[in-house]
């Protein structure tokens, strides 16, 4: 007990420096430039004219600048019957679920060892 309050009485008299330096206060620049640009990645490296020319070229799922209803049928989902879309077989190399791929590609089993660890939340593992 008396060194601890020894060590307490000298770390007191012993200015602390602490470790972390701080750089002072932030301010923002003076002046931002606002003006749009096109994203240094972009392949392009120019903006489109009009959002409706950026429409006809984007891809999300499948191209956006197609309708996908409309109320005449004609090109619309359900306008053409299923079977002019061609086959629903994938190619050679595709698969559609992670069941059909070969086994060298799929998880191994579980383990006893392994479903009792999780079970117990890994206390087994120390037992």
């Amino acid at each position: 007990m008396n060194a601890t309050k020894a060590l307490r009485q000298a770390s007191a008299a012993q200015h602390r420096t602490p470790m972390i330096r701080f750089l002072g206060k932030r301010s923002p620049p003076e002046t931002v430039d606002h003006a749009p640009h096109a994203h240094p990645a972009s392949s392009t490296h120019n903006l489109p004219d009009s959002f409706a020319s950026y429409r006809q070229n984007a891809q999300q799922h499948g191209p956006l600048g197609r309708k996908t209803f409309s109320p005449s049928g004609i090109g619309a989902i359900g306008g053409h019957a299923g079977s002019s879309l061609g086959p629903i077989e994938p190619a050679k190399g595709q698969y559609f679920d992670r069941s059909e791929l070969p086994a060298r590609f799929r998880a191994p089993p579980w383990s006893q060892a392994e479903i009792e660890a999780i079970e117990t939340g890994g206390a087994s593992m120390f037992a």
